[in-house]
């Protein structure tokens, strides 16, 4: 990966979680920089799951996998997407921060569905989920599970290590759950 004193070889671990199981679904690895190309491949796996398992209906993701062809690519799959478009600002008043968004224009495309959807008081209930979903199986992954940084080299050999560490967070996951 391009880094500013030239290129560093760094990976980049995807995981796709279930919010009500919290198991990991999907994941890979890629050498992207940032992640508005990591979306379609874990839509293409998920594409490919078995029908008995169910369908995905929505999607949560944060700032970094926005892109007209995220939200797009979602679309075509029929999964909602909710993608954060760019961060808001800050000093914003309790009235604008807390007032319902005008109406939505009837032309409007994908994107434009996506940042009114998001100024919702549902859209933001929604997105907030996605703090506690995705953030805690990296954060335990890294720090319970000690799966920090990765040993090996070659883009198959990291994929495969990462691959190892998502089965190890899913039979955690699966010990808990039969517990309870």
């Amino acid at each position: 990966m391009p880094q500013g004193s030239g290129f560093e070889q760094a990976y980049n671990a995807q995981a796709a979680v279930d919010m009500d199981s919290m198991l990991i679904i999907a994941g890979h690895v890629s050498q992207h920089t940032n992640d508005k190309k990591e979306l379609k491949p874990v839509l293409d796996s998920m594409e490919a799951f078995p029908k008995d398992l169910g369908s995905v209906d929505a999607l949560l993701a944060d700032s970094g996998y926005f892109s007209e062809a995220n939200v797009t690519n979602c679309e075509e799959q029929n999964i909602t997407p909710y993608i954060a478009p760019n961060r808001e600002g800050h000093n914003r008043s309790l009235a604008e921060r807390f007032s319902e968004p005008p109406p939505l224009p009837d032309d409007a495309d994908a994107v434009m569905r996506l940042r009114c959807w998001l100024k919702t008081v549902a859209g933001k209930a929604i997105y907030a989920l996605q703090k506690s979903t995705v953030e805690p199986v990296f954060g335990i992954i890294k720090s319970v599970l000690g799966f920090d940084t990765f040993h090996l080299r070659s883009l198959e050999s990291v994929t495969g290590e990462w691959t190892l560490a998502c089965i190890g967070w899913n039979l955690k996951r699966l010990h808990t759950l039969k517990r309870a």
